[in-house]
């Protein structure tokens, strides 16, 4: 495709005031099509020449003079003569010179002006993106005319980059760097140079999108196949395991002590077939890059049926030896109540007995100092 700017020139070539020639200025895309035109007013069948940048001659009044297949004759009239140019090359660039010979010979240039379109950035790592480190990328367009403008984008934002460009023959090579901080969340991230000027049509770019490689230690987590495991049930352990650059070597473990005969260890898996409760332990597994190292835990507690059916009948004997015992210990708070209550009634009733004696003591005292000295019987009561 190509872009076209018009840019129209009219000027007065002979005396008088009638215009004979004019041209239109055209602007094309490097690889596109351009057509020159020279329109004509008040043409009287003279000669019509039509040369390139270099003076060569095109066409001779409709007539080819030049053998460059890229240059068509589309029309020859006595109103416009009109050229077509395919496949426009940087060098076809430069004034192209419509020449009426009359009486005077009277010329007026239309100027073809060739842009380059960038191609896509290439866009490279300065040296290997470490988590917690910084990473600096180059975005590189080696040709384009004008100089395109580059942009950086990560997450749909626009980042700040540094530009220069310098300028070789036509055309000028164009560089952009940016530097910014990376974690391990960054890994497989996005970023995007973009690189625009005015060769390309509108609202278009080219773009070249750079996946970020950040390095960073790994991780471990162990999961079960099972939550639940019985005697003789197989447990597969799987250890997940994270890290850039990817551990290549898995170790597992069983605290101070071997894994049982019957483990299978295979790479991230631990497979123990045929379980008992020897097996119980904790499990490990260890990973390690160049940036650090993990390790992650299972403990293993195999279930017995039989130990468990024995822990939940005891527990009913538990609850009812408690209530028995509470239920003694009440009675014997009630015993302890009543003798002491029991106690305190019999020593007041005893004080009171003792208080009717010696009233009764007095009483006897005084019959017996009776006058008349008759002998009288004498009761007590207890």
């Amino acid at each position: 495709m190509s872009s076209r700017e018009l840019s129209v020139l009219f000027v007065s070539l002979c005396s008088g005031t009638a215009q004979e020639v004019q041209t239109e200025n055209v602007t094309v895309a490097e690889g596109g099509v351009a057509e020159i035109t020279c329109r004509l007013h008040q043409y009287d069948g003279s000669i019509v020449v039509i040369q390139n940048p270099a003076r060569q001659t095109l066409f001779f009044n409709g007539t080819r003079a030049l053998k460059d297949e890229r240059f068509q004759l589309e029309e020859f009239s006595p109103r416009r003569v009109r050229i077509r140019l395919s496949d426009a090359r940087l060098e076809d660039e430069g004034g192209y010179f419509c020449q009426l010979y009359t009486e005077d010979t009277h010329h007026q240039i239309a100027t073809l002006t060739v842009l380059v379109a960038p191609e896509n950035p290439v866009v490279e790592v300065r040296e290997q993106a470490v988590e917690g480190g910084e990473v600096e990328l180059s975005c590189l367009v080696p040709r384009s005319r004008p100089a395109a403008v580059l942009r950086w984008y990560r997450d749909r934002k626009e980042l700040k980059g540094v530009s220069s460009g310098q300028e070789n023959g036509k055309v000028w090579s164009v560089a952009s760097t940016v530097r910014f901080r990376v974690d391990r969340k960054d890994d497989g991230g996005i970023v995007i140079c973009e690189a625009q000027n005015q060769a390309l049509p509108s609202g278009h770019s080219k773009q070249t999108q750079y996946v970020l490689d950040v390095q960073y230690s790994p991780t471990a987590r162990i999961h079960a196949s099972q939550a639940v495991v019985r005697e003789g049930d197989t447990l597969v352990l799987t250890c997940a395991v994270t890290g850039n650059p990817r551990p290549n070597q898995i170790r597992w473990n069983r605290g101070n002590e071997s894994l049982p005969e019957r483990a299978e260890a295979l790479g991230e898996t631990l497979t123990l077939p045929g379980l008992v409760s020897a097996d119980n332990g904790t499990y490990t597994c260890e990973a390690a890059n160049k940036h650090g190292h993990a390790r992650a835990l299972y403990v293993l507690v195999v279930y017995d049926p039989g130990a468990v059916v024995e822990a939940q009948t005891s527990v009913p004997y538990a609850i009812v030896g408690g209530i028995l015992a509470l239920l003694v210990f009440l009675i014997i708070c009630v015993l302890v109540g009543m003798v002491w209550c029991s106690v305190r009634q019999k020593g007041s009733y005893l004080t009171h007995e003792a208080s009717g004696l010696d009233e009764q003591g007095e009483a006897r005292e005084a019959f017996l100092n009776g006058s008349d000295g008759h002998k009288r019987k004498e009761e007590f009561f207890i």
